[in-house]
């Protein structure tokens, strides 16, 4: 890792949202050099009322366009059913030389995917490009940013798989193929089934040596001595953020320290940190007349709290807050027109 989602269904709903969180999984494909893992739990967040109520009306909009439509039809791939979730694990000493691995799961048509890609590369070679590593056969992407590429291939009808390492993404396919289980550090994967599995998204990573500040940064506007943080965070064992799209919009960040007096030392810098913000987003939402519901939810919502030798700071922010500065937008929208 680098430095730094009536009456007999009203009591079901109830006694799912009582219910404690499910245990994330430890996808076996992630290679054993991971630091850090994500998940995107694209079904939950599709299904979720704040994305119905705000984004998939312009999703499918966008979907329904002529060229979209027939390239989906070419790669026989509805995103809106076909994909359940995407995850990766990610390592490196710095953001130059991080590796990578991505993980699709849902329902795929391997031929038509790979049929797809053979015609385009045939177009557009200088961007794309059928490869093999070994006996694989690959798929790769070249960006015009010239970042380096991606290599993707389809192990079978539910997984894709991706990575920045030819190799990488090969011995992944390689693992889909033989079955087995997973091999993340004892330590990351313990991190990982800490997570709630029925989240939007999170990210998690061990950060033990590799939780710093950026040299020469002052926070003493914030009330906080940049050497005291940095010796705190070099206690910073690992850090896990989650994404929950409900009704809501809801923010966690969990730190996990070395022992529960750095996680209590820890905590006042951050509460410092914390209250010094609520001080200042009214300001800005003063400049910003708009931002004001938001902003508000924000400065109501924002908490931290220590457990054990866990620090962690939450945020909600509430679909209704959304819409009215959702509202403004459009109708200042409206009004330049």
């Amino acid at each position: 890792m680098t430095r730094l989602t009536r009456p007999a269904l009203g009591l079901l709903l109830l006694a799912g949202l009582a219910a404690p969180a499910r245990a994330a999984e430890v996808d076996p494909l992630l290679p054993a050099d991971s630091e850090g893992v994500f998940l995107v739990n694209v079904r939950q967040i599709l299904d979720s009322e704040f994305v119905k109520k705000f984004a998939l009306g312009q999703i499918k909009q966008a979907l329904k366009g002529q060229d979209a439509q027939k390239n989906l039809e070419k790669l026989g791939l509805d995103p809106l059913k076909d994909i359940d979730r995407v995850s990766g694990g990610f390592w490196g000493k710095t953001p130059d030389d991080m590796k990578s691995v991505f993980v699709a799961r849902g329902r795929f048509d391997p031929e038509k995917l790979f049929s797809a890609a053979t015609d385009e590369a045939k177009k557009t070679p200088d961007k794309l490009a059928i490869v093999s590593e070994g006996d694989v056969k690959l798929i790769k992407f070249v960006s015009d940013d010239k970042k380096p590429p991606m290599f993707a291939t389809v192990a079978n009808e539910t997984t894709i798989l991706a990575g920045n390492d030819p190799k990488l993404v090969a011995d992944a396919f390689s693992a889909a193929k033989k079955g087995g289980k997973p091999a993340l550090k004892k330590d990351l994967a313990a991190l990982i089934t800490a997570q709630d599995e029925k989240a939007s998204m999170f990210v998690c990573g061990l950060t033990t040596g590799k939780a710093d500040l950026p040299p020469g940064v002052d926070l003493s506007a914030f009330g906080v001595d940049a050497k005291t943080l940095a010796k705190q965070l070099e206690k910073m064992s690992s850090v896990a953020m989650t994404v929950r799209l409900t009704q809501d919009v809801s923010f966690d960040v969990s730190m996990g320290m070395k022992d529960k007096d750095s996680a209590d030392e820890f905590a006042s810098t951050v509460d410092q940190l914390l209250n010094t913000a609520k001080a200042f987003l009214p300001i800005i939402a003063g400049q910003q007349p708009q931002m004001k519901p938001v902003v508000g939810d924000v400065v109501k919502s924002l908490k931290s709290k220590v457990n054990g030798t866990d620090v962690s700071v939450t945020i909600k922010v509430t679909s209704d807050s959304i819409g009215q500065v959702a509202g403004d937008a459009a109708d200042k929208e409206k009004d330049s027109k």
